[in-house]
């Protein structure tokens, strides 16, 4: 065979080389893509995608469930209308003991003013009938007709009864009265068993709805405060259940009154009424709050052991809202002198 001949095979095997190449690199560049998009619509179907480096921080994208695609449940925490108190903050003039426990907050800025003992555990004593007050305006009818039972008035000797009989009959809304003016325990025991079936299971309502509030201070075993070890609060978790109490316009309405006359029936239809005064002395006049302060509602407490408690909402010279609690008191003279130490600076910024 010719060098010639050899030369032409040569380049023919040459040829079919380059082309199988040729062919082969178009082949794996046409599996390359194909690949590619197989890879990118799973990526896709995945929920990813290639959002530039330098965009803001949104939680939507790191999380494919419902939570993720609503930003403002992530921003809007339950902490983010309300005072949060971390630590004592005082006052220059304000001398209450270390024993006792208080707070000034500005409700509209969520300013803590001041602050001494604010998640210590304390009985409630009276201040627990804020609690029965917003269950009943919660869940009760206050056009309702109830009937004053033996197991509201057998209550301990001394607490502060309106006056009832067994087979009066009043109003949901006038025992809600009684409850917030004048303190009636009785009037909190007939409350509780017409809205919760039982006065045991309306404190299982009370400390339920404590835990909604986010109350991790306190535990209720009656709905009116009479003494019991296991009943107890803290003075944060008091300004959260008045916080909640202050959604109900009545509530507010009803403390602002210096008194009260109850006109009910007994049981042999006979008419009768009772004038009630009220427990917060700011609205009798035997205390005078601080100039251009306007009490605008509350609730006292008394007992042996919790001492003399008030808790308010005050409204300063510009109409700004305050909270003002003090837990513990010797007497109610000093109650209201301490009261008023704290209610002194709420006029102090517009």
């Amino acid at each position: 065979m010719s060098s010639r001949n050899l030369t032409k095979k040569q380049l023919r095997r040459r040829r079919r080389r380059r082309r199988k190449i040729i062919r082969t690199l178009l082949l794996v560049m046409l599996l390359f893509i194909i690949g590619g998009g197989v890879g990118l619509f799973i990526y896709r179907m995945q929920g990813h995608s290639f959002d530039p480096l330098n965009q803001p921080y949104a939680v939507s994208r790191e999380f494919a469930n419902h939570l993720g695609d609503k930003e403002e449940l992530r921003s809007e925490s339950f902490a983010s209308h309300l005072c949060v108190v971390e630590g004592n903050v005082e006052l220059p003039t304000v001398a209450i003991p270390l024993t006792q426990s208080g707070l000034l907050l500005d409700v509209d800025r969520g300013i803590v003013l001041y602050s001494q003992n604010a998640y210590r555990k304390v009985y409630p004593a009276s201040i627990t009938k804020i609690m029965t007050a917003i269950l009943a305006f919660r869940f009760g009818n206050m056009a309702q007709t109830v009937t004053i039972t033996n197991e509201d008035l057998n209550l301990e000797e001394g607490a502060q009864m309106c006056g009832f009989w067994a087979g009066d009959k009043l109003t949901m809304d006038q025992l809600v009265h009684c409850l917030l003016v004048y303190s009636g325990n009785d009037a909190a025991s007939a409350i509780a068993r017409t809205v919760g079936g039982s006065v045991s299971g309306f404190v299982d309502l009370m400390n339920s709805y404590a835990q909604t509030l986010g109350c991790t201070g306190t535990h209720f075993t009656n709905p009116h405060g009479l003494h019991s070890e296991e009943h107890y609060t803290t003075p944060y978790d008091i300004y959260l259940m008045l916080k909640e109490a202050l959604n109900y316009p009545r509530f507010s309405e009803i403390t602002q009154l210096s008194e009260y006359t109850v006109k009910f029936t007994h049981s042999n239809g006979n008419a009768a009424e009772n004038k009630l005064e009220a427990t917060d002395h700011y609205l009798t006049g035997e205390a005078t709050a601080p100039k251009n302060v306007t009490i605008l509602g509350g609730k006292t407490g008394t007992t042996s052991l919790a001492g003399n408690c008030l808790a308010l909402l005050s409204q300063n010279a510009y109409g700004r809202p305050f909270v003002s609690i003090v837990m513990g008191a010797s007497t109610k003279d000093v109650l209201y002198q301490q009261m008023n130490s704290l209610l002194q600076y709420i006029n102090n910024t517009p």
